[in-house]
């Protein structure tokens, strides 16, 4: 089993089972200490090349997913190997994008969808999911 993050650390989002994700903005260095062992990037073109496993959502800026069954997917991953791995969501600022896919591992880990952008802003940056129908999307994505 992979050294989990430090739930004190910068940007680390602690679900409510205990599963501990990272959020960060790609604009800004990489924090000191562990490097995730997957990742999640969300941006319009592709990721630059890192060196550890990850999936690339094109999620534009201020927008939602350009394909929503594979950010299912791709987030249903996350979620699932963040028992055991450490696993970040990153975006080019680390809120609106991220913010949202963090809310949306929230509702995976059974956070009601109402209360999940709440909980996010609470536990990870209060200015997390930036536009309305990224806040919809949140409701939404409990459906399916």
């Amino acid at each position: 089993m992979t050294e989990l993050w430090d739930a004190a650390g910068e940007g680390v989002l602690p679900l409510p089972s205990g599963r501990l994700v990272r959020g960060r903005g790609l604009r800004r260095p990489l924090p000191e200490g562990a490097e995730p062992t997957f990742a999640v990037h969300l941006l319009g073109g592709p990721p630059p090349p890192v060196a550890w496993e990850s999936r690339w959502l094109r999620w534009p800026d201020f927008r939602l997913p350009a394909d929503r069954e594979a950010a299912r997917s791709v987030l249903r991953e996350a979620w699932s190997r963040a028992p055991g791995e450490r696993v970040e969501v990153a975006c080019g600022g680390g809120r609106g994008r991220t913010g949202t896919a963090l809310a949306c591992l929230a509702v995976l880990d059974g956070v009601p969808a109402e209360e999940a952008v709440a909980y996010v802003r609470r536990n990870y940056h209060p200015k997390a999911v930036e536009t309305p129908w990224q806040r919809r999307y949140v409701v939404r994505f409990a459906g399916g």
